[in-house]
Formats: structure tokens, C-alpha cells, sequence
């Protein structure tokens, strides 16, 4: 839970790090990011793997695909939602992760929540609707339309990680991922630049900021239930504006500091009530 905590961490630096770019337009964001990313990605294997990731990536056969097309759609749907609809809208439909997440371990994995493990997943997405109560509209629905790809995509990530974890290691399909997303957004943001003033933060977006905290989760996920997953990750949405708020002088309004509370008090419901819950949650069905 602590590992995942800090993945969730890597990933809410993005909004701030976004802010201190200064030439570099959201598209080509996306695809500098996903570069990056594929860069440390073959760093981390290779180190890994003693200088040659080429046998990891081709042991992974179709799991790895299909794994490595769910990290490519979560890198790219986001940004390509927020060119459509606010992050308001955006942050709504994705809070709806956690739920789609327990019933889809439910249906594939036979996953079962007690009523704890409940009350959290309700809790959590009431609390990030609560959040950004006040940019929520009904424009952009294209673009809501495509971030609901990333809680589709998260929740199946998620699954098959659970899935699969003992029988291939999904590490490398982050690689896999990362290169999709590049390959999808090189025609959209085409003609590209690379500013030199942005470049440090465009390597640091890629490598601390998606890399390694997708590296981590493969890892992250073995010993815990699919929406206590899920719902970790919603720190990402908590912890965001308030790096904005220090470091970007961007305002934090108090409805999201009540609904950054109230997913947090949903996260220690799941982790000190819905964990002790009886054996009937599920935690331990073989897979």
C-alpha cells in the first residue's frame, strides 16, 4: 500500500510540472512524456535484466499487448480529453475508476468487497465529485466520452495484472505503453518541437513522473485486492492541486480540500475496516 502511495505521488506531480513548461503545447506534451517514458522504460529493463530487455518484452506473447495497449490508451486519452472538456469533467469520470475496478475484479476474478470495501469506493467517488463540484458542467462531452477510456483502461490494466502476475512479469508492457502513445500522438502533434528551456521537465514528466511509478505498480499490486488498487490511486487526484496550490500559485478552493478529506478518510476506511473485514472479501481467491 505504501509502494503504491508513492506511485500515486510520482503521478500527482504532473499539473505542476505541466505548469513550468513554457513553450511546449499540450499534444506535444503527450508525446514527449510517452518518449521519455520509453527511454527510462529500456533503461529500467535493461538494468533489470543485465543490459538486454529484448527476451523480457518477447516473453510477454498477447498479455503484454494487451497490457501494453491499456498503459498507451491511459498515456494518451487524458491530455486528448482535456483539449475537449475541462479537468473538472475529466476528474468526474474518472473517479468512477475504483467502482469499475471492483466490478470488474468481481466478474474476472471472482473478487468479493464487504461492506467496508464498499462504503470506501462510494465514499472516494463521492469525494472527488465533491471536488470539482463547481467546474462541473455539461460541455465537452466528446471529451468526457474519451476520458472514460482511462478508468476503462485502468481498471482492465488492473485486472490483468492481477491476472497474470504469476505467470509473466508485465513490467515491459509499460515500454510497450509508452511507445504506442508515441506512435499515436506523433501525427497529432506533428510538426513537432522540442524547446530546449522545457526539456528538463519534459524528461523529468516521462521518467519521474509516468516511468517509474508504472514500473512500481506492476509490483504493487501482487498482495492487494483490485479497488484497494484502484482506490490508492485516487491520492493522484488529492495531492495534484495542492502541489499546484504550493508551488504554482494556483488557488485550492475549499471544496476541494473537503473532498480531498473525505477520499482520504475513504482510503483509511478501506485500509484499517474494509482489511479486516471476514475472509469472504476475496483478498486471497487464487488466480
Amino acid at each position: 500500500m505504501l509502494l503504491l502511495a508513492f506511485c500515486a505521488l510520482c503521478w500527482s506531480v504532473a499539473g505542476v510540472l505541466t505548469r513550468r513548461l513554457e513553450h511546449t503545447a499540450s499534444l506535444d506534451v503527450t508525446f514527449w512524456r510517452s518518449f521519455f517514458c520509453a527511454a527510462t522504460m529500456l533503461v529500467l529493463l535493461a538494468a533489470q535484466r543485465r543490459g538486454n530487455p529484448l527476451p523480457a518484452i518477447a516473453r510477454m506473447g498477447w498479455p503484454g499487448l494487451v497490457s501494453g495497449a491499456m498503459w498507451g490508451t491511459m498515456f494518451t486519452s487524458f491530455m486528448i480529453a482535456l483539449t475537449m472538456t475541462s479537468v473538472a469533467n475529466a476528474l468526474v469520470v474518472m473517479s468512477v475508476a475504483p467502482l469499475l475496478t471492483a466490478l470488474l475484479g468481481r466478474i474476472v476474478l471472482g473478487t468479493r468487497l464487504g461492506a467496508f470495501d464498499w462504503i470506501a469506493t462510494l465514499l472516494a467517488g463521492a469525494g472527488i465529485a465533491w471536488m470539482v463540484r463547481d467546474g462541473v458542467d455539461g460541455e465537452g462531452r466528446l471529451g468526457m466520452a474519451i476520458a472514460l477510456c482511462v478508468p476503462l483502461a485502468s481498471s482492465a490494466q488492473i485486472v490483468v495484472l492481477k491476472r497474470l502476475q504469476a505467470q509473466v512479469d508485465l513490467a515491459p508492457a509499460v515500454l510497450v505503453g509508452a511507445l504506442l502513445s508515441c506512435a499515436f500522438t506523433l501525427a497529432l502533434a506533428w510538426p513537432m518541437r522540442l524547446p530546449v528551456a522545457d526539456l528538463p521537465i519534459l524528461v523529468l514528466l516521462g521518467s519521474v513522473q509516468l516511468a517509474v511509478p508504472c514500473f512500481l505498480l506492476v509490483r504493487a499490486v501482487r498482495p492487494l485486492a483490485p479497488h484497494e488498487v484502484a482506490l490508492i490511486a485516487l491520492l493522484e487526484v488529492v495531492l495534484g492541486p495542492i502541489w499546484t496550490w504550493l508551488w504554482a500559485d494556483e488557488a485550492i478552493s475549499a471544496a476541494t480540500l473537503q473532498g480531498g478529506l473525505v477520499v482520504l478518510g475513504a482510503l483509511v476506511v478501506n485500509a484499517l475496516l474494509g482489511r479486516t473485514a471476514a475472509p469472504a472479501s476475496g483478498r486471497a481467491v487464487p488466480v
